[in-house]
């Protein structure tokens, strides 16, 4: 079920801000629409403040179990299948369901399991690696022969993967527990492809002296271009549009005296 919110503010930002702060969430748990831009008017005359949309998905609620029917007089089990009597071309889908080590703690443990569920559903065989994240939660790291699948087009599905796991650990919890996943170190070779594409557009807005756009990206990857570039001299870097077609701007920057110039990125979530 997909849910939203409208929050108004002196900008884009601000209004973000103050939704995020309301639903206690982080920026990549939601999508965000500009629903008007904020106008300064005339010395303050005809002034209009910032009016943005968030959207999160939540699961559907569960209906109300059903008042038990009435058992039968006599009910006889239906007759099981015999493997021999399976429709011909099915075919068994082989999925891994390794066991979780004894000492697992509850968080790792409800990770395994959700993403072991889901995998299976897949069709997927994977191993699943779990350890301490970064600043605190859970690191994933999916390996085995059918991860193309779980990544898809530019991680989109990976993704997708992780904003379930971390949607269904966190479900009906107090604390907010941050999970991260990864497959066959997508995510390095991925930060490593956005760095040299970041230099590289660097490289031509100063070389033609103009604005380089580049294309489409979710929040992470535009992340990416910003730190990518935030001390690149002779250039600085914001993100425009709305969602899904928010893009990063790499902008030549003119400067009288570049040795007292302070590279500048911004990050218009």
């Amino acid at each position: 079920m997909i849910n939203y919110l409208e929050k108004t503010g002196k900008t884009e930002d601000e209004a973000i801000a103050a939704a995020l702060r309301e639903l206690q969430m982080e920026r990549d748990d939601v999508s965000v629409e500009i629903v008007e831009r904020a106008k300064s008017g005339f010395l303050g005359i005809g002034a209009q403040p910032a009016r943005i949309r968030v959207s999160w998905e939540t699961a559907d609620p569960e209906p109300a179990p059903a008042a038990a029917a009435a058992k039968p007089a006599e009910e006889k089990p239906a007759p099981a299948v015999k493997p021999a009597e399976q429709p011909a071309g099915a075919e068994t889908v082989k999925t891994s369901t390794p066991e979780a080590p004894a000492d697992e703690s509850a968080d790792y443990a409800a990770v395994r399991g959700f993403l072991t569920g889901l995998l299976k559903h897949m069709g997927i065989e994977a191993e699943i690696n779990m350890s301490e994240r970064e600043g605190g939660g859970i690191a994933v790291d999916l390996a085995g022969p059918g991860m193309g699948a779980v990544i898809g087009r530019r991680g989109e599905t990976l993704d997708a993967i992780q904003h379930l796991t971390n949607y269904a650990v966190n479900h009906g919890s107090e604390k907010h527990l941050r999970v991260s996943v990864d497959a066959e170190n997508y995510r390095a070779k991925r930060e490593e492809s956005l760095t040299r594409l970041a230099e590289k557009m660097a490289e031509k807005a100063i070389k033609y002296k103009r604005s380089m756009a580049l294309e489409p990206m979710n929040s992470y990857e535009r992340h990416v271009i910003h730190t990518a570039l935030q001390n690149y001299e002779g250039v600085t870097t914001a993100s425009t549009g709305t969602e899904p077609n928010r893009r990063v701007v790499v902008s030549y920057v003119r400067s009288e005296q570049p040795s007292s110039r302070k590279p500048q990125s911004r990050e218009w979530a």
